[in-house]
């Protein structure tokens, strides 16, 4: 029995032997030598002293950093870092972002919001747009005011032409007319004109009657109210772009760090498999898989690189910032501030209803349906009459003296009228045109209405994909976390692949950079739905002093119980009525 017992341990421990001869490393001498290690250019931010890198479970702050660990001990894998992505994006240097930020302007949200307010040129052309109707108004005002002015004339004649134009008249003497007598006299009569003549007018004209005047005054009015809504709803809209671009800003820098992290334990697990490699222990294959994927994932960090100074670019030139020469390809400005997560429950029938009340599109499109009916108005009065006075004093000078004292002086008065009685229809025509572009008008503002209410559900429709959405990624960040935690210890104890590891990582970077698109989707969907429900007040207050008053009276009420004039609708509310009619044929 001892022998069989020893003949069986014999054969296993010879079984063993060569089953560990089988599967050793071949001889240093025969092993090819692997690919170097792919170099990123700056990576991370230069310091002449080390970083401590802390360790954290992957739940406390759902997300994971990897610094890059080159110079690292090749049995020890990186452990995550324990700062927030928020405060590594802004610890982020000129060699992490590709340009310097250095000297660069600093802008929190609320200062690129006022700063766009002041500089943005679509905000600047709106209000030159007020000033203009402005003057629209005073010149079509003129029209209907009193219109005084002075006209002179002066002229002066050479004396010659004026005895030329008189002539020579012969006459007798009084003696006797014999021989010896005395001879005919001839005498010129003498021009007593004077040859300087004058005139001066001071005349005034008033408009007593002219119905299209009176209307196209109105007219004004309402346009410029549409000037200072289209100017509201340019504010408006500015205010969003710039909150969507400086999330967009925020969540790109905040990428980069996503992206670096990965390309920094691609690194590491690339240097740890040649280390491995180096000791015969794996074969070259997964030093050629760790490579490829960190090729792979290099330019991937390029281009959100690249996303982040486009995005920085961008908000520049909404904020209304010129180009600096001096500062090269830097920086143009650094944008300050970090994505949050803050739940908002809305109502949909309320935010609506909101809209409609708030919009200063739609308040502009009333202002428009207004000022259309004054044209309907204006071409009415085509065929009314027109009547005009004029009235004045007027000095003449005297024939035979040019001085002002013997002018002679007095007052004029003239009363004009006119009345169309037959214009071949030009009247009709134009009011034709003018009916239909009411029309037309209140067609807008109808549709504009229907785009409210489609604006601000979709508004709330992303919003509630966005919440939830994060509420999704934050417990998949926590998963992938810890399953890159899981998958390096295991390959650290000899039970796990790379293959873990790197899929997990991937899994990781996904579950960030989807993580971080949701809160930006979030905010600025938050943004779009302040704009599309008027609640921008906190910024458009400082346009208040350059409100007409006309703009805060009921006139401009755009709620759901009245129509485009702003009259009552006879079936107000959100009620619907759905009749249905179904027709039963009998078969014979």
């Amino acid at each position: 029995m001892r022998k069989q017992l020893l003949a069986g341990g014999f054969a296993l421990s010879a079984f063993l032997i060569a089953l560990f001869s089988f599967g050793q490393s071949p001889s240093p001498t025969e092993r090819p030598t692997a690919s170097p290690t792919p170099i990123l250019v700056s990576t991370s931010t230069p310091t002449p002293t080390p970083t401590l890198t802390a360790t954290i479970s992957p739940n406390e702050s759902g997300t994971v950093s990897v610094p890059s660990t080159l110079g690292a001990s090749p049995g020890i894998s990186p452990s995550p870092s324990a700062t927030p992505i928020a405060v590594q994006a802004a610890a982020l240097g000129e060699s992490d972002l590709g340009w310097s930020e250095k000297g660069a302007p600093v802008f929190r949200l609320d200062q690129a919001v006022v700063t766009a307010l002041a500089q943005n040129p679509t905000v600047l052309q709106a209000l030159e747009e007020i000033r203009r109707t402005k003057g629209v108004i005073i010149s079509i005002r003129a029209e209907a005011l009193p219109q005084i002015g002075p006209s002179f004339t002066w002229g002066w004649t050479d004396p010659n032409l004026r005895q030329n134009a008189t002539g020579l008249t012969t006459f007798s003497g009084g003696g006797g007319g014999g021989a010896g007598g005395g001879g005919p006299g001839v005498g010129a009569i003498k021009n007593l004109r004077s040859d300087i003549a004058y005139n001066v007018k001071v005349t005034g004209s008033q408009l007593v009657f002219n119905y299209s005047t009176f209307r196209a005054i109105r007219g004004t009015f309402f346009q410029r109210d549409s000037a200072y809504f289209a100017l509201r709803n340019t504010v408006d809209q500015t205010i969003a772009n710039v909150k969507t671009q400086f999330y967009q800003v925020i969540v790109n820098r905040e990428l980069i760090v996503v992206q670096e992290e990965s390309v920094n334990l691609l690194e590491s697990q690339l240097k740890d498999q040649q280390n491995r490699f180096e000791a015969g222990t794996v074969p070259r294959f997964n030093v050629l898989q760790a490579q490829v994927q960190l090729y792979n994932q290099i330019p991937q960090l390029i281009a959100a690189r690249n996303a982040y100074r486009i995005s920085v670019l961008q908000l520049a030139k909404t904020l209304g910032l010129d180009f600096n020469p001096a500062r090269g390809n830097a920086a143009p400005l650094r944008a300050v501030g970090h994505i949050t997560y803050i739940p908002r429950k809305i109502d949909l029938l309320a935010a609506i209803e909101e809209g409609k009340r708030n919009r200063p599109f739609l308040k502009q499109a009333r202002a428009n349906v207004l000022n259309a009916i004054e044209q309907v108005h204006v071409a009415i009065g085509s065929w009314l009459p027109t009547v005009n006075t004029n009235g004045g004093g007027e000095w003449l000078s005297s024939e035979f003296n040019s001085s002002f004292g013997d002018v002679s002086k007095g007052w004029l008065t003239t009363v004009t009228g006119s009345w169309p009685i037959w214009d071949s229809g030009m009247a009709w025509g134009k009011i034709k045109q003018q009916r239909a572009l009411l029309s037309e008008s209140e067609i807008t503002y109808d549709d504009d209405v229907r785009q409210v209410e489609l604006e601000i559900q979709q508004a709330v429709s992303n919003l509630a994909q966005n919440q939830e959405s994060i509420q999704a990624t934050e417990k998949n960040l926590e998963t992938a976390a810890e399953a890159v935690r899981l998958a390096k210890a295991r390959l650290d104890a000899g039970a796990g692949t790379q293959l873990d590891v790197l899929n997990a990582q991937v899994q990781l970077t996904t579950a960030q950079s989807t993580n971080l698109q949701a809160l930006f989707g979030y905010n600025s969907s938050l943004a779009e739905l302040n704009r599309v429900t008027g609640m921008q007040s906190t910024y458009t207050e400082q346009f208040d002093s350059i409100a007409p008053h006309a703009t805060k009276r009921s006139t401009y009420y755009t709620g759901s119980d009245v129509d485009a004039r702003g009259r009552p609708k006879r079936n107000a509310g959100f009620q619907t009525t759905t009749t249905t009619t179904t027709t039963v044929s009998e078969q014979p």
